[in-house]
Order: C-alpha cells, then sequence, then structure tokens
C-alpha cells in the first residue's frame, strides 16, 4: 500500500485563526536617533586616514562637549534622521594630511552604511561627507598650554 501525501493546507494568515504572529506583528521597535549616530561614528573612525569626527575647529568642539546635552564621544561630527524603515547620515571629517580624500570619503560611506544596516535594520538611504580639515603632521592635538621655560 502506497502513502499518498495530502498536500499541505496554506498557513494562515494575519487575523485568521491559528495564525502565529511575526515579533514585528507583536510590537514595535523604534531605534534612537543617538543609537544611529554612535553607530556611524565608531565605523567611521575605524577607517584608516579618518583623523576625527566634527569640524576643524578644536577650540569649539572642547567647549561644545562641556556643554549639557552637547554633542560628546562616538556621535560626534554625524547627524542622522532615523525613520520607522529608513536612515540618512551626514557625517564631518577630518583626514590625514597625504590619504586621497575621495577613496577615504568613498571607504568611510560603505563602512558605515554596512555597520548602520547590520546593526539596526533600517536602510541607509544616504551618507554625506563633508571633509572639514586635514590633520598636518606638525599639528598639536592638545588645547593645553605648552609648559612654560622659566618658573
Amino acid at each position: 500500500m502506497t502513502d499518498i501525501a495530502k498536500p499541505t493546507p496554506p498557513k494562515p494568515g494575519p487575523g485568521e485563526p491559528g495564525h502565529v504572529p511575526h515579533s514585528a506583528e507583536r510590537g514595535r521597535t523604534t531605534i534612537a536617533v543617538g543609537v544611529v549616530e554612535k553607530i556611524a561614528g565608531m565605523a567611521a573612525r575605524e577607517v584608516d586616514g579618518i583623523h576625527a569626527l566634527g569640524s576643524g575647529s578644536r577650540g569649539f568642539g572642547a567647549v561644545r562637549e562641556r556643554v549639557p546635552g552637547g554633542k560628546s564621544g562616538m556621535g560626534k561630527g554625524v547627524k542622522a534622521e532615523v525613520g520607522e524603515k529608513q536612515a540618512a547620515l551626514d557625517i564631518d571629517l577630518i583626514v590625514e594630511y597625504g590619504v586621497p580624500i575621495h577613496k577615504v570619503a568613498s571607504t568611510v560611506r560603505s563602512h558605515v552604511i554596512e555597520a548602520v544596516e547590520r546593526s539596526t535594520g533600517l536602510q541607509v538611504v544616504e551618507v554625506n561627507i563633508a571633509v572639514n580639515d586635514v590633520h598636518l603632521p606638525d599639528d598639536s592635538d592638545d588645547d593645553e598650554p605648552t609648559e612654560s621655560r622659566v618658573q
């Protein structure tokens, strides 16, 4: 005697009895703008040739970090717009002197897109990059005054 396979009935859809909802149907997940900015900032900093994120005005940046509510840390130099399914990013860079800026910008763009999409599930629709300064080998990163020769 041969067993005849019966066709499998279709699975019930949303609203039908017996339907098991996916996790997305059981609630909503929101991702804060700051989270996307931090992920993008981390990813951008991982690219060779990036000195820092933000504008070239080191003095202003130092003051802004001390102001309550001011941006500091990983999100500095990154501005994001986040919707339910998509994100758009603006990134300000300071690159090292001598690197091919167009190649570094392209690498930052692809690295940021990959990191944000992998981490959040959001589709990144654009990443605008502004190179605002070039770090020269003799530039001092210290905003503190140098020690005096006389006491």
